[in-house]
């Protein structure tokens, strides 16, 4: 049932704690877990490695994108599956930029971030375009131009 699929690990300091696998070839259903597998934030290493801010995105190819660019970024697997337990940890950072997709659901799971947690920013996404279709369309200049942050060194 995964063959032809790409294989995403969740990494943790612990190591590796599930795996989802993504369709390649515009196959559904797009995602498929491991059964009885838990909802878990993707890219766990940026939150230790962030200091003041952080990233968030929709999705594991989403956050892979921002993460090569060289930005700490977490994501959520699919708006619908955000816990209360990932706002109490995402509440540690002084900013979160929230790059959901331009579609309704990627524009309420932003909302609904900005309403539960203080300093969230919201990056607008064009209209059926996300951080991967961005970056391939504009490189990493568009995201340059939209996370203004200060360099602690």
């Amino acid at each position: 049932m995964y063959e032809g699929r790409l294989s995403i690990p969740y990494l943790t300091p612990a190591g590796i704690v599930d795996l989802r696998f993504r369709a390649i070839n515009h196959e559904e259903p797009k995602y498929l877990s491991l059964p009885n597998s838990a909802t878990r934030l993707y890219n766990v290493p940026a939150y230790f490695e962030a200091l003041s801010w952080i990233c968030v995105c929709e999705g594991e190819i989403d956050t892979m994108t921002l993460s090569k660019l060289g930005y700490p970024a977490v994501g959520i697997p699919g708006v619908k599956n955000i816990k209360n337990h990932h706002y109490k940890i995402l509440a540690d950072f002084e900013k979160i930029y929230v790059f959901a997709d331009g579609d309704v659901a990627g524009r309420e799971f932003a909302k609904d971030l900005a309403r539960k947690l203080p300093g969230v920013i919201q990056i607008q996404v064009p209209e059926n375009e996300d951080v991967n279709s961005m970056f391939v369309k504009y490189g990493s200049d568009w995201f340059e131009e939209r996370i203004n942050y200060d360099i602690a060194v």
